[in-house]
């Protein structure tokens, strides 16, 4: 079997107000999951609720999460970044702030979704300027942070892992690489919410090219680590009068929003090949590194779900997940 080590969002242990940080790191430890990613607001909120700065609050999570023996994976998620229209300086100091608290959090990466926005320059050149900044910044200091850029279903300017790749391999920084998530490959190939059938035309066909020129084409040391997730199949199919739509946001973004299970919960209407996925990317593609769990489950919104039971939740996905990949791998 597969020997990834599993980490976990923090986000995904619970989105309830009442269910603390430190609850979900001691959730997530007593489950058995090795490493967490620890969401800024999550941190913020740790910190306001204490009364001290976020660095004070960075700095007590990091303590909990060494005596909890969970290592902190990456702090999540510094978004619209690349190519904004806010002045670049801003961004610069805001950056500076972020990579402080992933360093006093001792977390590898700091994990940067690709921008999606309509805001935004479409120029290549200020984007890969941009990043290369960005990583550069994250590598002036000791300890370096790992920049993990993620492509998303509803990137603006990147929405797969070979848009993505692109953009890693003209950055060319060492601590700069690939985040990637089943949920994005599933909604942006295959999956479709606005559809009757769930499915987008030649869905299989896009899916299967997609993950043949992944093992071709796509050089594992770029890949920083790997995010499981699952998509819920709407009952009523998505359009502009979805009581979950809102003005101006992408439907796939709606869908990761609200109905964005663990892997493999059928319970809650899961439907992606997050097997087929994980297969090419883990198995196939010999990926040694992190799998986390980054789930957003609306289930988890009023304080029902414990983190205990949502950690739970994600170890039987990935031992589900698991067994799924071996078995295939055998046919």
């Amino acid at each position: 079997m597969v020997s990834n080590k599993l980490a976990i969002a923090s986000i995904s242990l619970s989105q309830y107000p009442g269910h603390t940080l430190d609850h979900k790191i001691r959730a997530a430890s007593q489950a058995g999951i090795a490493g967490i990613e620890i969401v800024y607001n999550d941190l913020l909120t740790h910190s306001k609720n204490q009364n001290i700065s976020i660095q004070i609050g960075a700095q007590e999570i990091h303590t909990l999460c060494l005596e909890n023996n969970l290592q902190v994976l990456s702090l999540a998620p510094l978004e619209n970044y690349e190519g904004s229209t806010t002045p670049l300086k801003e961004r610069i100091a805001l950056a500076q702030h972020w990579l402080e608290i992933a360093r006093l959090l001792n977390a590898t990466y700091l994990q940067v979704p690709c921008i999606y926005t309509p805001d935004c320059t479409r120029d290549a050149k200020t984007i890969i300027s941009d990043l290369q900044q960005l990583a550069d910044l994250a590598s002036a200091t000791k300890p370096i942070v790992s920049i993990a850029y993620e492509p998303l279903s509803w990137g603006t300017n990147c929405s797969t892992w070979e848009s993505a790749l692109s953009i890693v391999q003209r950055v060319d920084r060492p601590n700069f690489g690939l985040c990637l998530d089943t949920f994005h490959e599933g909604t942006r190939l295959w999956g479709d919410n606005a559809s009757p059938t769930g499915l987008q035309m030649d869905a299989e066909t896009k899916l299967q090219d997609s993950l043949r020129r992944f093992l071709r084409d796509c050089p594992r040391e770029k890949i920083f680590y790997v995010q499981l997730s699952d998509a819920e199949r709407f009952e009523t199919p998505y359009s502009l009068v979805h009581p979950w739509a809102l003005p101006g946001e992408a439907k796939e973004f709606t869908w990761s929003k609200h109905a964005r299970p663990f892997p493999l919960e059928v319970e809650f209407g899961a439907y992606l090949p997050v097997v087929e996925i994980a297969r090419a990317w883990i198995v196939e593609g010999g990926f040694k590194g992190w799998v986390s769990m980054e789930v957003f489950d609306r289930r988890m919104k009023d304080g029902k779900v414990s983190p205990e039971t949502a950690a739970r939740r994600g170890v039987e996905a990935w031992r589900k997940v698991q067994i799924e990949m071996e078995n295939k791998s055998r046919l």
